[in-house]
């Protein structure tokens, strides 16, 4: 097990993980990565706003940062304003 701190950049500035997690390896970092950006595009689909110029950044226990996940890349664009055919 190794651990992995998840900061957040948006929008809103810098919310920085102090406790990190423990977890099996960089692909289960990735999934919690993944979550977390999405669930702040949910927070700010409720606030009646998308902003998907975020990421969440992955760091190890030497807060050395070893995976990026920008926002746009947790989420499906879909729908015609989206340049995707319904």
């Amino acid at each position: 097990m190794a651990r992995f701190f998840f900061d957040v950049i948006n929008g809103t500035g810098l919310v920085e993980d102090d406790e990190g997690q423990e977890l099996p390896g960089l692909s289960a970092a990735r999934d919690i990565a993944i979550e977390g950006a999405r669930s702040v595009i949910q927070e700010d689909v409720l606030m009646g706003f998308i902003d998907l110029s975020g990421r969440v950044e992955v760091k190890d226990a030497d807060r050395q940062t070893v995976l990026t996940i920008p926002f746009r890349d947790a989420v499906e664009l879909r729908g015609r304003d989206a340049g995707v055919a319904p």
